[in-house]
């Protein structure tokens, strides 16, 4: 009996260069981009994740753009000493839920890491991205940059997690925030 080939095989996908520059003290780790994140080539970009929403009440004094400008938003999150990236590198998937994903592959994070030496939390944006935290954590430790750096599960900022309401997710991200002393 000969295998045929999966039409998601021809779906491989490839993620987003990680949003990082070498002050930044904690690091958003979602699992992959979006259908519409990887077409706008955009960290949650769908208009009804809250990721962009809660970083702009967790700093409501920052420079967000008025228009959603995505590179001053960038450039806004990263003075707030926030990265962003995710733990896959490709993967293939059909639509954009996490349960979709097949055959990952992780993103180097000891290379990542090394350019990163204020790095002190990593913030796992939900369940998926959270599976793969003792891998970061081994990453971490092999790149010589794990001693003090303690992972966090967040709930997901994604639409789909929608037994969390924006008020719970915001709380959530907000306390763990503060013990990283990112809040005033």
């Amino acid at each position: 009996m000969t295998a045929l080939a999966s039409p998601a095989h021809a779906n491989r996908l490839q993620g987003l260069a990680p949003l990082v520059h070498p002050g930044i003290r904690v690091l958003v780790l979602g699992s992959f981009p979006s259908v519409k994140s990887l077409q706008s080539q955009q960290y949650y970009a769908h208009p009804q994740n809250h990721f962009w929403r809660i970083m702009r009440a967790l700093w409501p004094d920052a420079a967000w753009p008025a228009d959603g400008d995505y590179a001053q938003r960038c450039q806004c999150l990263l003075a707030q000493g926030v990265g962003v990236w995710d733990v896959y590198a490709h993967c293939e998937r059909e639509g954009s839920l996490d349960s979709a994903i097949r055959h990952a592959q992780l993103n180097d994070f000891p290379g990542l890491l090394q350019r990163c030496p204020q790095l002190r939390g990593i913030l796992h944006n939900g369940g998926e991205s959270f599976r793969h935290a003792k891998a970061v954590k081994k990453a971490l430790d092999q790149a010589g940059c794990g001693e003090g750096v303690t992972i966090h599960r967040l709930p997901s900022t994604s639409p789909a997690n929608a037994s969390w309401t924006f008020e719970q997710k915001l709380s959530a991200w907000q306390a763990v925030m503060n013990t990283h002393g990112m809040l005033a």
